[in-house]
């Protein structure tokens, strides 16, 4: 994959139109049973991405893939015609000439497929932007790789945000009270915590939250891992069912966050993962939230695999969307009710 990221979001503009609805195969050509219940891809000459995109869990749960390496010419065609896919993804970049020539063919000869190119298949597959790239890039390329949601609907979410909370106090209060006490009752330290986080544009602000962990006056504590010896009987609870975070319903009336949006971190592991990624500093673009994409699609990660949910925060914003936000929601319950989280 060419990793001039400006050239690479043309292309991904000029062929967000070439789409082709296809049907569903019994994939029989494939060995696994279970394979039988998956959709059907063919990865056309693979490269980074595509290395990357089968590596993914929620990419092997829901697709079937073979892949076909050489040009993309008749000779294809004629593979295709023989063999059934519900998606046909192309990877290294193609002139829009030779791939307009290639997607009259597959109309022509009636063959059923989606057409994407790569970006396109592996949002479409795991619901994730890819970051994967090599190349040192200026400010205004890597910006350009995102689009901002529009003032009307940030204003919007700031509406209903500030309302959501209003309207649940009656009952947060009450808990939070509760759980502030038992914390006290149960354990050395103030009930709350108090962290510097990063917000929406690179901006400081003080995050709050109900102790979960063994007080230290250290301010240099270590991020937490799965199972850290560190979080109190009660803390693990709390962690579970998310009662820790409703103190951060006091960020959202502030403004320092919203109710959806991608978490936010310390600064040390905002600067860490900065360096490690140039489009870590893309996630600012919006305000931080108390859940987010990245939450409900892998909830039990930890800061060690911020680059990972980097992706799920980009298609986020990439995506918002009245839709997206009440599909958040959602899941959101459905990972409290069941208590699948760190």
């Amino acid at each position: 994959m060419s990793g001039n990221i400006t050239k690479a979001t043309a292309n991904i503009q000029n062929l967000k139109t070439i789409i082709y609805e296809g049907k569903w195969r019994n994939a029989s050509r494939f060995k696994k049973k279970s394979d039988l219940l998956k959709k059907t891809c063919l990865i056309i000459n693979p490269d980074l991405l595509s290395k990357e995109l089968i590596k993914k869990k929620t990419f092997n749960r829901k697709f079937s893939y073979n892949f076909w390496s050489g040009l993309i010419d008749a000779k294809l065609i004629k593979y295709l015609q023989k063999n059934k896919y519900d998606y046909i993804a192309i990877d290294k970049w193609v002139s829009n000439k030779d791939l307009n020539i290639f997607l009259n063919l597959v109309s022509f000869h009636g063959i059923n497929s989606k057409v994407l190119n790569i970006i396109q298949f592996y949002e479409q597959a795991i619901g994730a932007t890819p970051v994967i790239y090599n190349t040192e890039l200026e400010e205004s390329d890597i910006f350009s790789f995102i689009e901002k949601p529009s003032s009307f609907i940030l204003f919007a979410k700031r509406i209903i945000d500030v309302s959501s909370v209003i309207i649940s106090l009656p009952v947060v209060i009450p808990v939070v009270i509760f759980a502030s006490l038992f914390t006290k009752l149960t354990s050395k330290g103030p009930a709350i915590f108090k962290q510097t986080r990063v917000g929406v544009n690179g901006e400081i602000f003080t995050l709050y939250k109900i102790r979960t962990m063994i007080h230290s006056d250290s301010n240099n504590q270590s991020h937490t891992v799965k199972d850290d010896v560190r979080i109190t009987k009660l803390g693990k609870f709390f962690r579970k069912t998310k009662i820790d975070e409703l103190p951060q319903l006091w960020n959202v009336l502030k403004g320092d966050m919203s109710l959806i949006g991608p978490r936010p971190e310390r600064d040390e592991i905002v600067e860490k993962c900065c360096t490690e990624n140039q489009f870590y500093k893309l996630r600012h673009i919006v305000k931080p939230g108390i859940t987010g994409w990245a939450q409900v699609n892998n909830p039990t990660a930890t800061p060690n695999e911020n680059l990972e949910k980097l992706e799920y925060d980009l298609y986020y914003i990439n995506n918002l969307s009245w839709k997206l936000e009440l599909k958040i929601m959602l899941q959101t319950v459905g990972v409290v009710s069941t208590m699948d989280s760190l």
